[in-house]
């Protein structure tokens, strides 16, 4: 992966960017971190990451900027470039006559300047990995910090300069589409690629180092963990819960570790279906509509509409009618916001917070037939 990156012939398309899919909690973050940073730097990238899930109360596009500013502080050619640029002959590198700060989208050096500057000063190809970046579009500065990127890609990826690669990762793969589907959008066209699980390989490296006593079976396990979604986090669990058990014998370990996981994977689902269950029932029809529709869920159109109320009307029959007009529905969304379950783009496109939600209504048999007929 990290030659893909770093080495983009002629004509492709991922000089715009990748885009990496994964469902969260599938070790997508970690693989960044732990393997694809290291596997980059060693092939002589400089290599810059942005958490946009870390602090989701930050605004995505400050996040971003910030990352780039850290980078900066640490290159005092760079900022000495910066400052001359900006038209200040002499350079006080303690802040007084120049500040970092002014880097970004304002009226100081731009975003497309500071990265060049870093490529000119560094010579190395510079990568920007910016997990979970569907969340960019939830504002306009997010949005603006994108298209200043692309600026800053398409001057760097020319001669005069190292290059830039933005990788991009979600946990949804719909709302990572948003990026890169449209035209008005400043990574269209770039490649979107399904991360890929952990697999059996993994598993065994799990089992070799459970330290239980009695080693478990491999294809049992491998099983678990495509129950469990591919969440390493539910077997590690699972296997605490034994590690802590005293009164464990060792010939019941296999079962107990498989009730283990099964028992994660309830209290899972359980804590997504106990916020739904205490959702108004506007909020409640807002949601199963939303989940079943998927990508064609247009909240407002006429049909949505009689789909929301069908809901209703059977939901509670002769008590006093709620109706889904558009007001009520935008608060109904809006409420959704807040409790976590729903995300929504700058633009007014909505889709699921966690995508794994939809399979849970399934199960719980709250999807419905979305015709208004």
């Amino acid at each position: 992966m990290a030659d893909k990156i770093l080495y983009v012939p002629p004509g492709s398309a991922s000089s715009s960017g990748l885009f990496l899919a994964a469902p969260r909690r599938t070790g997508k973050s970690t693989f960044l971190r732990e393997d694809l940073r290291p596997q980059l730097e060693a092939k002589g990238a400089l290599v810059l990451y942005a958490d946009l899930w870390e602090n989701r109360k930050a605004d995505p596009g400050d996040v971003i900027i910030a990352a780039v500013r850290s980078e900066l502080a640490k290159h005092e050619g760079v900022v000495t470039r910066l400052a001359r640029a900006s038209g200040m002959d002499k350079v006080n590198l303690g802040g007084v006559s120049f500040s970092l700060d002014r880097v970004g989208l304002g009226n100081g050096p731009s975003l497309s300047s500071a990265l060049a500057a870093l490529s000119d000063e560094t010579g190395m190809v510079i990568v920007l990995v910016i997990d979970e970046a569907q969340h960019a579009i939830t504002t306009e500065y997010g949005n603006d910090a994108l298209f200043a990127l692309k600026a800053a890609r398409d001057e760097l990826n020319s001669s005069r300069h190292k290059g830039l690669r933005v990788v991009a990762t979600g946990s949804n793969q719909d709302k990572l589409a948003m990026l890169r589907n449209s035209k008005d959008q400043a990574f269209f066209g770039a490649p979107l690629v399904k991360f890929p699980s952990l697999g059996k390989d993994y598993i065994q490296w799990f089992c070799e180092h459970l330290n239980l006593s009695t080693a478990l079976s491999v294809d049992v396990v491998y099983e678990l963990f495509v129950r469990a979604s591919f969440r390493p986090e539910m077997l590690g669990a699972a296997a605490d819960a034994l590690r802590f058990d005293f009164e464990l014998v060792p010939g019941d370990v296999p079962a107990r570790f498989s009730r283990a996981v099964e028992e994660q994977i309830d209290a899972s689902n359980a804590e997504q279906l106990r916020v739904v269950h205490s959702l108004t029932p506007l909020q409640s029809a807002v949601l199963r509509v939303l989940a079943s529709k998927g990508p064609q869920y247009a909240p407002f159109e006429a049909e949505t509409l009689v789909v929301y109320q069908k809901i209703l009307d059977a939901s509670a029959p002769g008590t006093p009618a709620i109706r889904a007009d558009v007001p009520n529905v935008q608060q109904a969304l809006a409420a959704l916001q807040e409790k976590a379950l729903v995300w929504r783009a700058s633009r007014g496109v909505y889709a699921l917070e966690d995508a794994s939600l939809r399979d849970t209504l399934a199960q719980e048999g709250m999807l419905v037939s979305t015709n208004s007929g």
